[in-house]
């Protein structure tokens, strides 16, 4: 079999951050000032004044939807509808995943953390369709204590606070980018990078926190472009598509390894694109075993 790898080139790729920070550090207002925003609100945070005139100043849209279903079937709108905005922002994920938390608890239990996997499972599903959205991503989350085991003097085990962290579901910077923690000097608002894959960003580095900072260092060209739309399976393609799965009794690892690469929960949400080829595919598969059988 033919080697498949060629030589690397740099894609361009749109910024998916986290912000996270104390109630009062800047996070929204931080998040308004990036291009066309649309902001989805879970918490009736960002409706005074100085939030919609800023929205306003950058041609942006405000909704408050306080809903996990109510957010994924938005996101689902933006992924795949023309649209003007360069930049969605869920303010706060938190408020949205604790309900969850909650609701699952009353119906789950909380022993061996079992109140956390259904949760668990639809962020991924947001997160999934989040990354493939072709807009700056942006995510804020409440703060919390950093809280870390360690042994003291004696050796005994004790629970140590290091800073702060993000409150939310507690994978949710391994998808990011860049991830900053929001804080006040005095009147200035600065960013402490806490995770960085991008050049330009060192981790633990303290600069001050705003749009045009960020660009400067991340690239105008990428944050400002117009978004496109991408076209998603069809009802057709994706019950073909579970059909000749359960036709060929497709292991589930290795269904779970194509739906990872499509960034996809079900079939209806891959793209065209993908969903063709996996049709191509088990279709080649069964032709296979019809010749075998003649």
């Amino acid at each position: 079999m033919a080697l498949r790898g060629t030589k690397p080139t740099s894609v361009g790729k749109r910024l998916k951050t986290l912000f996270f920070g104390v109630p009062g550090s800047g996070k929204t207002t931080a998040a308004i000032q990036f291009p066309r925003p649309y902001l989805i609100d879970t918490e009736r945070g960002a409706e005074r004044e100085q939030y919609t005139r800023l929205l306003n100043e950058r041609d942006g849209a405000y909704l408050f939807e306080p809903t996990f279903d109510g957010l994924l079937t938005e996101v689902n709108a933006l992924l795949t509808e023309k649209h003007p905005y360069q930049t969605v922002i869920i303010d706060p994920l938190t408020v949205v995943y604790n309900e969850m938390l909650d609701r699952s608890a009353e119906e789950n239990g909380t022993e061996f953390g079992r109140h956390k996997i259904g949760p668990d499972r639809k962020v991924k599903r947001l997160l999934h369709m989040l990354l493939r959205l072709d807009m700056n991503v942006i995510i804020t989350s409440h703060a919390k204590g950093n809280w870390v085991q360690t042994k003291d003097a004696k050796g005994k085990d004790v629970a140590v606070q290091q800073g702060m962290t993000f409150d939310c579901y507690n994978k949710l910077d391994y998808l990011f980018d860049l991830v900053f923690e929001v804080g006040r000097r005095g009147k200035d608002r600065v960013g402490t990078v806490r995770k960085t894959r991008v050049e330009g960003f060192a981790e633990g580095e303290v600069f001050p926190f705003s749009y045009d900072e960020i660009a400067n260092r991340y690239g105008r060209p990428e944050l400002e472009r117009d978004a496109v739309p991408e076209e998603l399976a069809t009802r057709e393609q994706a019950a073909e598509a579970d059909r000749l799965a359960k036709l060929l009794n497709i292991d589930p690892d290795m269904l779970d390894k194509w739906f990872t690469k499509a960034q996809a929960s079900t079939w209806g949400e891959f793209s065209r694109a993908n969903i063709e080829k996996a049709i191509a595919y088990m279709k080649s598969r069964v032709e296979q075993k019809d010749e075998v059988t003649k």
